[in-house]
């Protein structure tokens, strides 16, 4: 059975995360999206909140939050309303600590959390996206095959959050010959493996822009047999890519809600022709779509992450989710732009900015997990 009825633990979490965002994010999110850099203080002190690593256990060093996708999903919605870029930041260490609490056994996680359970903020991200065209998480270019008692990878992966300082990667790759999620395998890589090449210059993106991404190619990498995340027994690559859908899905319902508090009361005090735009019946109805559309955007969300949370097979809810999140988060930022009018395209204003942070998270997935 499906339940909204939040706990009071994730009351008092969303809560939290709802005021991090107000007081701290919205405020420098021009500037860090103009300078293209993250106030190092602004990282640490949401790491010692505990927003991306309260599910690492006490056992090493962590809060010890227990394992909720939904936790993590209201989080990014509240983060995300702030501001996408800072949250996708602050978030994108998840793709690496989340999976090893779900899926790493109990020696990788004596051996990595340890690193993640501190005060000070830990860099680290998945590498999923791939240098082509045509890439489709299913079928990945990026191979893993075993070779003398190691897995050997080999492939370029582009976009990797924080790539130039994260001390562990969690590559995915294709390991095997068949195609599909079931077939994905997790590998923990540090970044002084031989055979990892980072590159220097970050990549540059039309939105997200103070996220430092880069490419890293993976030139023969040894990785032990033991640093398959799962180890022998391997991973759920469907719940993995499950789990970085919805947190995408929940940045997108932020960012929308962003755009539709910033709509409203503009279209009530903006007057032309002798009445207030908000009055005009095709802003009023635009108005009216984009508050339904960010209801329906979220319901999919929690269902998907309550899906998550029962371990269920989540495939057909996460993809559901983000297909509507990300088609529904570009439109509405677009319509923010248009009630705002001339306005909307003025940098002192952060229309034009929702609006580039919406359309790149429709092409960056993995950047966070739920």
């Amino acid at each position: 059975m499906i339940t909204f009825e939040l706990t009071k633990e994730q009351t008092l979490i969303q809560k939290t995360a709802k005021e991090f965002a107000s007081g701290e994010l919205k405020d420098i999110a021009r500037d860090c999206d103009e300078h293209d850099e993250i106030p190092k203080k602004l990282l640490d002190k949401a790491w010692e909140m505990g927003l991306a690593n309260a599910a690492v256990p006490e056992t090493y060093g962590g809060i010890g939050m227990q394992r909720s996708a939904m936790t993590s999903a209201l989080i990014c919605e509240e983060l995300g309303y702030g501001c996408a870029s800072l949250a996708a930041a602050i978030m994108a260490p998840s793709t690496f600590i989340q999976p090893l609490v779900d899926f790493g056994t109990e020696e990788q996680k004596k051996r990595y959390l340890p690193t993640y359970g501190q005060d000070k903020f830990a860099p680290a991200a998945a590498a999923l996206h791939e240098s082509h065209f045509t890439f489709d998480v299913t079928d990945m270019r990026t191979t893993a095959r075993q070779e003398g008692g190691h897995w050997v990878l080999n492939g370029v992966k582009r976009l990797v959050p924080f790539g130039q300082t994260a001390q562990h990667f969690l590559v995915l790759a294709k390991s095997g010959d068949r195609t599909g999620l079931a077939h994905v395998g997790a590998f923990i890589v540090p970044r002084d493996a031989k055979g990892l090449t980072v590159e220097s210059a970050p990549e540059k993106t039309m939105g997200l822009k103070p996220v430092p991404k880069a490419k890293i190619t993976l030139d023969n990498v040894a990785v032990p047999m033991a640093d398959r995340l799962g180890a022998g027994k391997g991973i759920d690559g469907r719940r993995l890519i499950n789990t970085l859908r919805v947190a995408n899905s929940a940045l997108c319902v932020g960012l929308a809600k962003a755009v539709l508090d910033a709509s409203v009361p503009y279209a009530k005090q903006r007057v032309a022709f002798g009445e207030p735009i908000a009055k005009r019946q095709a802003i009023a109805f635009k108005l009216s779509e984009m508050h339904s559309e960010i209801e329906a955007m979220r319901w999919l969300v929690w269902k998907a992450a309550s899906q998550l949370d029962q371990n269920g097979d989540a495939t057909k809810a996460t993809t559901l989710a983000q297909h509507y999140a990300n088609k529904n988060c570009v439109l509405i930022a677009d319509n923010g732009v248009q009630i705002f009018g001339g306005h909307g395209y003025i940098r002192d204003l952060p229309l034009e900015m929702w609006m580039r942070n919406a359309r790149t998270l429709t092409v960056l997935e993995g950047i966070v997990a739920a």
